[in-house]
């Protein structure tokens, strides 16, 4: 070959080596950036072009889909009571994208999830048009259904968190105001119109906040069960019925500042039993002042303060803080200062205690599936931590069955079940000037001494009053009636 010849070779050669390279780059390096690039309509028109999976709850689908009547997308998400059920599903939508369970699992539900591609071979060989996975949850219908027509039935704003204990599986997650995922599944006009009204900045109650994973309160007293588990642990007292040397009036380490009692209870030297049935702060601050700003961070961390939680989908951190003072640590140790919980993770508190110490890590997805039912992954309860042992859980269950047949939580009593309950109001604003937050939690425990359910609710309510009561007023009932409805479930 002449030297020209052999150039224009070479320089074919590298072109065509060239190509092979970028081929390769395009399709195994920028694949999954090009597929995902919100300008790649095809890949969107794609992910509409078949029907999507359900979401399951007791086997059966609380979302569906139907064909649109123009346009590039032929089906859209629909909804089965849908403000009921969007802080479990959240939403997919054809102009605004998805969250919650319809992002997380995407995937399974709209059929690209890689183990779902020997099912999609087989059926484009047998002609078969493609289908998206389902997603089965842990969520129990009757519990979800009361737990949000009690927050409905209040008309303000509040959220509810229910807990198997011995498992971690979440059986309802309710929250209030809501909104109906279907009004923005598609891309018209009046989807573009419902989106708007949505937006924070427009909607004061931001109705698209999953208060029960999302937002944090102040606990309040319902803090005071944290309080009581570090005492029993830290061997600060030796049980239930032990006197606390508690001085009323108690003031706080470092101050002039007395802590103050809602209302004349018994709460000079009283119990642990006692102190947390009348919900004196003055015990329990003087316990978080006592135990000092590590034990108490310790075991509000083996709680699940301090850290997110994935249910899968993400939970806001619950916060106690650490570099405090005596005196701040005494105000978070009853639930006020910097402390502040989800509804999740207030119920986590009550699971614990309720599973003899144990707590399980909380979970709402039970099983991935094919579209014709095959399980692809099934999900295993795992022990989370042991905030608690055994013998003081059972200390602590005693007092809290205590609250709420003596007590502030008679509200939540349930004839022939063992109840135990924690009532709380939690200062808002600035030097408590806005109406506080009404909190409930509780577990049930049925004749065979087994917990099918742990329950949180707090309640944003301009009826609240500001002594412990309301909780037991305003929440307790809600709390009550979830746990009902999944006592029945059972039999």
């Amino acid at each position: 070959m002449n030297k020209p010849l052999r150039r224009i070779a070479i320089f074919c050669g590298l072109l065509v080596l060239a190509l092979l390279i970028r081929d390769n780059w395009l399709q195994y390096v920028k694949a999954d950036t090009l597929r995902e690039d919100p300008d790649n309509r095809r890949v969107l028109i794609a992910r509409y072009a078949t029907p999507r999976g359900d979401i399951i709850v007791g086997g059966n689908p609380i979302t569906g889909y139907k064909e649109t009547s123009s346009g590039d997308f032929k089906y859209k998400r629909t909804y089965k009571d849908g403000p009921m059920w969007a802080p479990v599903t959240g939403f997919v939508s054809q102009a605004y994208g998805a969250n919650q369970l319809e992002s997380i699992e995407d995937g399974i539900l709209s059929g690209t999830d890689d183990r779902l591609f020997f099912r999609n071979t087989l059926d484009m060989i047998t002609g078969k048009d493609k289908e998206g996975g389902n997603v089965v949850t842990t969520l129990n219908a009757a519990a979800q259904k009361a737990a949000y027509n009690g927050l409905k039935a209040q008309g303000g704003k509040g959220a509810v968190a229910a807990i198997e204990p011995a498992t971690g599986k979440i059986l309802a997650l309710a929250s209030f105001p809501s909104y109906d995922p279907s009004t923005i599944a598609g891309g018209s006009t009046s989807d573009e119109d419902a989106w708007a009204k949505l937006q924070k900045k427009t909607n004061a109650n931001d109705p698209m906040l999953n208060r029960a994973l999302r937002e944090v309160y102040p606990p309040g007293s319902t803090f005071k069960v944290v309080t009581a588990a570090a005492a029993l642990e830290n061997g600060l007292y030796a049980g239930a019925d032990t006197a606390t040397k508690t001085p009323l009036p108690w003031t706080m380490p470092g101050t002039t500042t007395e802590l103050k009692n809602e209302g004349n209870i018994p709460c000079k030297n009283a119990t642990l039993r006692v102190a947390l049935q009348w919900s004196c702060n003055t015990v329990f601050g003087k316990v978080g002042s006592d135990l000092g700003n590590d034990k108490m961070l310790e075991e509000a961390k083996k709680f699940g303060f301090t850290e997110e939680q994935f249910t899968p989908v993400r939970t806001s951190a619950s916060v106690f803080s650490d570099d405090m003072n005596p005196s701040q640590t005494a105000l978070s140790s009853i639930g006020q200062y910097n402390t502040a919980a989800s509804p999740l993770q207030m119920a986590m508190v009550a699971s614990a205690v309720a599973n003899n110490g144990t707590l399980m890590k909380p979970y709402m997805v039970d099983e991935l599936q094919t579209h014709n039912l095959d399980a692809l992954e099934t999900t295993k309860p795992e022990e989370m931590s042991k905030p608690l042992s055994a013998e003081n859980a059972q200390i602590l269950q005693s007092m809290m069955e205590t609250v709420v047949a003596d007590g502030t939580g008679k509200k939540a009593q349930i004839d022939g079940v063992k109840v135990g309950g924690k009532t709380g109001t939690a200062q808002h604003g600035v030097d408590n000037s806005e109406n506080p937050y009404a909190w409930f939690l509780s577990y049930a425990k049925l004749s065979d001494n087994s917990s099918p359910v742990a329950v949180a609710v707090v309640i944003e309510d301009e009826n609240a009053v500001r002594d412990d009561i309301s909780g037991g007023g305003l929440a307790a009932p809600i709390a009550k009636s979830v746990m009902e409805a999944v006592i029945k479930s059972k039999k």
